[in-house]
């Protein structure tokens, strides 16, 4: 997969990270850009939510760990620079609106998995489509997560 198509914004729809569903946060989102860092072309990411009705954000750098470029290996920036977790895309649509991301479990964090799209607002448009493909990859328990 090309790296360009996971550049900008994709909107957590569904999810069962305890950071998304506990409800505290809200609209969380995934920014990429692609960037290199000591040669090697990855993402700069940040990720966006609210809390309290603040903006707040986390940055980081996902690195390619396979040629496909569908596995990344995650570092946080500043106070998170020592911060690292895995995470690949599982399923991504043939239209590249809506994907499958697992991420594994840290000192930190659970494993588990988000769906996300391009555009929110169409999510009723794929969510039969979502449905099947979570079905067929035994993924359950996913709770929705209101934008």
């Amino acid at each position: 997969m090309n790296l360009s198509y996971l550049v900008g914004v994709w909107y957590i729809v569904f999810s069962n990270f305890p950071m998304w569903t506990k409800g505290d946060k809200l609209n969380p989102t995934f920014n990429y850009q692609m960037k290199s860092k000591n040669g090697i072309i990855g993402l700069s990411d940040e990720v966006k939510f609210l809390k309290n009705g603040k903006p707040k954000s986390i940055k980081g750098w996902d690195k390619p760990l396979n040629q496909e470029n569908t596995k990344f290996t995650w570092r946080g920036s500043g106070i998170l620079f020592f911060t690292k977790s895995k995470w690949e895309i599982i399923f991504m649509s043939d239209d590249r609106n809506w994907m499958i991301i697992h991420f594994e479990k840290t000192m930190f964090t659970p494993e588990g998995y988000d769906v996300v799209c391009r555009n929110p607002n169409e999510i009723l448009k794929y969510r039969d489509e979502i449905n099947r493909k979570l079905s067929e990859l035994k993924i359950s328990d996913l709770q929705e997560i209101k934008q």
